[in-house]
């Protein structure tokens, strides 16, 4: 189950709701191979924001990609790549200040895209579109058919 900070004002990182261009995919075991966030069209050189308030953790290269980390309450941990940093780590951020500029070459097919992740704990990544608008709970009965009280508690013989 998915948990959020329900307190968090979250924004999209684009601006603006933007198209998901590929999906969250979580692998089934904390090593395996999957998709640990979304991948949001958007044209390079354009301002990524920060989704939520918080502080910067991390705003550096991994891999020769430029990453940027946010710690937000709630034990939210986001990231942006590929993201040129405006922020350094230790900095406050308020939810849709510009952290950094992206840069091209994140997708292999050559499309433009911002890789936007979430985790809570060390392990446990999350769907950051949940953040956005988190998930409508409802409960269904086991069975089509109630059972009647006076017989669960009575039965005939």
């Amino acid at each position: 189950m998915e948990r959020v900070a329900p307190s968090q004002d979250w924004q999209w990182p684009t601006g603006a709701p933007a198209p998901v261009l590929e999906g969250f995919n979580p692998p089934s075991q904390p090593w395996g191979a999957g998709h640990r966030g979304v991948d949001l069209a958007l044209a390079a050189g354009s301002p990524v924001l920060a989704a939520g308030a918080g502080t910067v953790v991390f705003a550096g290269s991994v891999a020769g990609r430029p990453v940027i980390s946010i710690d937000h309450a709630g034990g939210i941990r986001t990231t942006y790549e590929p993201v040129e940093p405006v922020v350094a780590a230790g900095d406050q951020v308020t939810a849709g200040q510009v952290i950094g500029v992206l840069v091209a070459g994140h997708r292999s097919d050559g499309v433009d895209a911002l890789h936007w992740g979430a985790r809570t704990g060390r392990r446990t990544y999350i769907n950051p579109l949940r953040l956005l608008q988190p998930a409508v709970i409802r409960l269904k009965p086991l069975n089509e058919r109630p059972l009647h009280r006076s017989r669960a508690l009575y039965p005939m013989s």
